[in-house]
């Protein structure tokens, strides 16, 4: 059941891990297919690209296939293909880390993905030492406030994106998995934020 990702122990005790079928880079009926009958997304009624779960208004869990790359929406790209799958996870209660977004990511798409993930290449990590000094010299905390980066793997590259709060903690994030030829276009969107 998705909840169980909600929790911080639940991923690898709840769920069997299932194996990738659609991914980025598929047609957006073969995706809305896969999502309708993957047994840890469990789509509601209604519920084809877009899946919701939430089991207090603290700990949401969403799962989201686009036909567009991560960052700005950009024109002349087919809107019959997935470019970007994207988890996002919202926890006030336990907090949001790299590992439980990590560990998500290889319950939905199982081993072969999050190996291709944790082999891959980091590209670009955020913030930089230039973009805290500003951050601090702006008065705008909340620029130094999100952390992330890209990496490029052998198949597939990934976002990874956490938002801390003053104290340190994170309780949202986010890793989406998309096309190798988008990343070049996410990381100057993100140098340039």
């Amino acid at each position: 059941m998705v909840l169980g990702l909600l929790s911080p122990f639940g991923l690898f005790s709840a769920l069997i891990h299932h194996p990738a079928l659609a991914l980025p880079g598929q047609s957006v009926e073969e995706v809305a297919g896969w999502i309708q009958t993957h047994p840890t997304l469990q789509p509601e009624s209604g519920e084809t690209l877009l899946v919701r779960k939430s089991d207090t208004p603290a700990r949401r869990f969403t799962f989201e296939a686009l036909t567009t790359s991560p960052g700005r929406a950009a024109n002349n790209l087919s809107s019959s293909i997935i470019r970007t799958e994207r988890i996002s996870l919202f926890d006030t209660t336990n907090g949001v880390s790299r590992d439980r977004l990590e560990d998500s990511l290889r319950v939905i798409y199982g081993d072969d993905i999050y190996q291709d993930y944790q082999q891959a290449q980091v590209v670009y990590q955020y913030p930089t030492p230039q973009m805290l000094s500003e951050a601090q010299n702006q008065a705008a905390p909340l620029r130094g406030s999100i952390q992330g980066e890209i990496r490029q793997g052998g198949r597939f590259a990934y976002l990874t994106e956490t938002v801390q709060t003053l104290s340190g903690e994170a309780y949202t994030g986010q890793i989406s998995i998309f096309l190798i030829e988008d990343v070049n276009k996410l990381e100057v969107e993100l140098q340039g934020r």
